[in-house]
């Protein structure tokens, strides 16, 4: 069964897809965390493509979207090695960072996502306990998590860059959210918004729910082995109960 996007035509077909790999339903749910819970990518992308340029990068704003989820070292590395063809070095990686962070907290508070306080409620009252998992260590969307989605989340469901070796597209972050539900792959669903997120989700063996919340069209999701693609997180809520 070939992965799709939520079509009407496409509907039962997803369904199927469903049950053939989820007989049950998930003993956990992981979440990213910029542009799924909260609407954080726009100013991400905008302070990456500003300071990549400061530092003598192009990194343009829509591509911030495609590398969304690496560690902010990997994206630093990632530009040096391509602009200038070695490894950063760890000064060079702080200040660039820093340097990000700076402009990227100039921005206001992300907004939470529409529909994501709904989705994570109809979850929990499921009895199925979500995870963060995410590529940012910044403390300032770390620390709203539990503010904008009381009694969710706790500190032992949070994975970070900072909690991790290799960030996303490894599957670490996923595998080590594993470890921490104390679950298999097949018990577990991923809903992730960016490529390399899914990319890392589905080498951990977990299916994976995509929601579209960016610039970037759904092949690059599907292309990247989302299970289903949707346009937004208030689809997916709408459709949580159809499908488990």
């Amino acid at each position: 069964m070939l992965p799709c996007m939520l079509t009407t035509d496409c509907v039962g077909a997803l369904l199927q897809t469903i049950q053939m790999k989820l007989h049950h339903l998930p003993s956990a749910v992981f979440f990213d965390m910029d542009g799924v819970l909260f609407d954080s990518m726009p100013a991400h992308a905008r302070s990456w493509e500003l300071i990549a340029k400061n530092f003598g990068f192009d990194f343009p704003y829509e591509e911030v979207f495609m590398n969304e989820g690496r560690t902010g070292f990997s994206t630093i590395n990632m530009l040096m090695q391509r602009t200038f063809g070695r490894d950063a070095t760890q000064q060079e990686i702080d200040d660039i960072y820093a340097a990000k962070c700076v402009e990227f907290n100039k921005y206001p508070e992300a907004e939470r996502i529409p529909g994501a306080l709904e989705l994570l409620l109809k979850i929990a009252a499921q009895g199925i306990p979500a995870f963060v998992v995410t590529g940012s260590g910044q403390d300032s969307l770390l620390s709203r998590i539990q503010n904008n989605f009381p009694g969710v989340f706790n500190a032992e469901n949070i994975i970070s860059s900072k909690d991790v070796k290799h960030g996303k597209p490894h599957p670490e972050p996923y595998l080590m959210a594993l470890e921490r539900a104390g679950i298999d792959a097949e018990q577990a669903v991923v809903v992730e918004n960016a490529p390399l997120g899914v990319r890392s989700a589905k080498a951990a063996g977990i299916f994976t729910i995509a929601v579209n919340t960016g610039p970037l069209k759904p092949g690059a999701l599907l292309d990247e082995g989302a299970d289903i693609v949707f346009d937004s997180v208030e689809q997916l809520c709408s459709e949580w109960d159809n499908l488990f």
